[in-house]
């Protein structure tokens, strides 16, 4: 019989070398629960600090892409498609993932990125061989804390097969929605449905004000309606209190409006509300709260409605 040493031994030599890249309020925590599960994980990032949090958490840890050369499987958290593309292509001085990653590995992005720009990406990792899994994330730095958050995938069906079982280290719903782009415009879906909720709370809570309600009751009364919602109780407490710390900024509301907007444009969908919507983000972040989480829509639309 297989003693448990020898078992313990072939199970890390089966297990994959795991590559992350970008730790950030969301990449780190999930980059962590790889960790907690016994991951072998190569963080990148080019951040000293972020670099230095994650070795504290016991990861190997480099400033360069060239890293995660022989890494079977590569995740990415990334801030906008200029820095997908810087990754995924390189530059003059520092190889990109198409160039460093092997014939038959899978890079899983996990970012908020254009469908256009995934699809960029889609085509030069197919030439280079590599497995490419779009899978970006629906909640919060809370959820991603818990390890219970919702991934949103499409792409290829081999590699995620071959991530999903890590992905479920960080996860606790995980939907396979289709070989190309799918995932892509499922979180725009997502966050057109989120941020038009802040926006038009934000226009109630000021029509209740006006008489005399006060957030705190309102919120109450709300969350215990036919419109309460996940999101709603989530936020209460800031709303309540008052303290927009953000989980999520108005000036990253922002961007993924303006890559919601553009797919419809690309697509021929009319978006005319959201439209709106992203206009009224615009105004908060002029009024000084782009770096506010983006339910500050509250406190801009009460300050405009006292005017």
């Amino acid at each position: 019989m297989e003693s448990e040493l020898a078992q313990s031994n072939r199970a890390k030599a089966a297990a994959p070398a795991v590559g992350w890249i970008g730790a950030g309020k969301m990449g780190a925590p999930m980059a962590r629960h790889l960790l907690a599960a016994g991951a072998d994980l190569v963080v990148t990032d080019p951040n000293a600090e972020s670099r230095n949090a994650m070795a504290a958490a016991g990861a190997q840890v480099a400033a360069s892409l060239a890293a995660q050369q022989g890494r079977d499987v590569v995740f990415a958290t990334l801030p906008h498609d200029a820095a997908l593309r810087a990754v995924i292509l390189g530059s003059a001085d520092q190889p990109g993932l198409a160039a460093l990653m092997a014939p038959g590995t899978v890079f899983v992005e996990m970012s908020t990125v254009s469908p256009e720009c995934s699809a960029e990406v889609a085509r030069v990792l197919e030439q280079a061989g590599v497995l490419y899994v779009r899978a970006p994330v629906s909640g919060s730095t809370v959820t991603a804390e818990q390890g219970a958050l919702t991934v949103l995938a499409s792409g290829d069906a081999a590699g995620w097969e071959l991530a999903l079982p890590l992905i479920r280290a960080f996860s606790t719903k995980q939907f396979f929605l289709g070989p190309k782009e799918e995932a892509r415009f499922m979180k725009l879906v997502i966050n057109t449905l989120v941020g038009a909720n802040a926006a038009l709370l934000a226009e109630a809570l000021s029509l209740g004000a006006s008489g005399g309600l006060s957030r705190a009751a309102m919120m109450e009364v709300i969350c215990e309606s036919a419109v309460s919602s996940p999101l709603f109780r989530y936020k209460t407490g800031l709303i309540a209190s008052g303290d927009y710390t953000p989980a999520f900024t108005v000036q990253q509301m922002m961007k993924d409006f303006t890559l919601i907007s553009d797919a419809g444009r690309a697509n021929g969908v009319p978006l005319m509300a959201s439209g709106l919507v992203l206009e009224l983000y615009r105004a908060a972040a002029n009024a000084g709260l782009d770096e506010d989480d983006f339910f500050a829509l509250i406190k801009w639309h009460s300050g405009i409605s006292a005017q």
